[in-house]
């Protein structure tokens, strides 16, 4: 389970080091094997390759002329990228999915149970403030009776 948010840094070759607490979890479980891809909303997303491989076939066995699914195809299994940490536990992000995320030096990495979001610093701001703004109204039908 991939939970928190961690500020990290790209390097100048465009690696991002991910924190020794998810890589022992990653590494062990995944042989190394990563996958990496867009999201609608302009972050990546960051599978195990054994989690993302079930979310890749639902996506695949949609219907292909039908222009939502299409698009949703394009986007998820047109930008993924199979991955592997390095000895050192970076993880390369290639200039096509940096560009698509507007990824700069600083980044976050958010987990999100099964996998990790990764967001620039703007976009991870933008979000929390949208975030905030919501107020009463944030919390989504199945929800509302959430008790923190």
């Amino acid at each position: 389970m991939f939970q928190g948010a961690m500020a990290l840094n790209l390097d100048a070759k465009g690696r991002m080091a991910v924190p020794a607490k998810h890589r022992d979890a990653l590494a062990p479980a995944t042989s190394n094997r990563l996958v990496v891809t867009a999201h609608p909303h302009r972050c990546l997303l960051l599978y195990p390759a054994p989690a993302w491989e079930p979310i890749r076939a639902q996506i695949l066995a949609a219907p292909s002329l039908q222009v939502e699914s299409a698009m949703v195809r394009r986007l998820l299994v047109g930008f993924a990228e199979d991955v592997e940490l390095d000895g050192a536990g970076r993880l390369l992000i290639s200039p096509a999915l940096r560009e698509f995320a507007r990824l700069e030096k600083e980044l976050w990495l958010v987990g999100q149970g099964s996998h990790f979001e990764i967001w620039s610093d703007t976009g991870w701001r933008a979000q929390q403030d949208a975030i905030f703004s919501m107020g009463d109204k944030l919390l989504p039908a199945g929800l509302e009776n959430l008790a923190l």
